[in-house]
């Protein structure tokens, strides 16, 4: 029977009683639907799984009791640093979620020139602790014991002058593929936009960064299509598809 996982963002050690927090305590409760002593893989981003046990549940509180602690790394040798445009509601979301399926290590939402997508007031953070929570429920799922990183919303112009490894831009009129290139030092930088692609104005202000333009195919991808393709395809090229 496949044990549930559950990311917990403390400090944790073999015989330690935990309380969890009360939106997790609902979440073995009204979905996992745990029970007392079920079984319960907890990890904290670290590197390191406890196959815990359910010691207590009630509608207050539920207690777990931390077990073993055993190191699994499931990563890519590929270190990818993905700048996300962002798209309009479940787009968003599912290019975030496959995101972290698919290896990545960074994502920073980005604000370009044709976003549609519109914060007012606190709607930026908001936004922000909603892509932090579907990145932690990705990692559960998808096995991951180190936890990717979300970077706060900026801008497109400001994010060029921080990535590092070899540095893409996903852009269908470009005339190099992924095939004619080669990382150093096994780091990726990508670069995506939103719906309606970059401007003119951003795809130069990429180059000048030194960002390659590179091609999917010869067809028009949707903006959610062509950022996994491209992560799956590096991830095939130079990190741990292929083995």
């Amino acid at each position: 029977m496949r044990v549930s996982r559950l990311y917990i963002p403390v400090a944790l050690a073999t015989g330690q009683p935990l309380e969890l927090d009360e939106e997790s305590g609902h979440y073995l409760r009204t979905v996992l639907r745990l029970k007392k002593d079920d079984a319960i893989m907890l990890f904290n981003g670290e590197g390191v799984e406890y196959l815990s046990q359910v010691a207590e549940m009630t509608r207050k509180s539920v207690l777990i009791t931390v077990g073993d602690g055993q190191s699994r790394d499931v990563e890519s040798p590929l270190r990818v640093n993905l700048g996300l445009g962002i798209a309009r509601g479940d787009r968003m979301d599912w290019s975030v979620q496959k995101a972290v399926e698919l290896g990545v290590n960074h994502i920073t939402p980005l604000l370009t020139e044709r976003c549609v997508v519109q914060f007012k007031g606190d709607k930026k953070p908001q936004r922000w602790l909603h892509w932090q929570k579907i990145i932690y429920h990705a990692a559960e799922q998808s096995g991951r014991t180190y936890m990717p990183e979300l970077a706060e919303v900026q801008s497109l112009s400001n994010w060029l002058l921080i990535p590092h490894g070899l540095k893409l831009f996903l852009d269908p009129h470009a005339q190099c593929s992924l095939a004619e290139l080669q990382p150093d030092n096994k780091q990726v930088t990508l670069l995506t936009g939103p719906e309606g692609g970059f401007s003119e104005q951003e795809r130069s202000l990429a180059k000048a960064a030194g960002f390659i333009p590179v091609r999917m195919g010869k067809r028009i991808l949707r903006a959610e299509t062509a950022a996994l393709t491209a992560l799956a395809a590096v991830q095939m090229l130079w990190g741990d598809f292929a083995v």
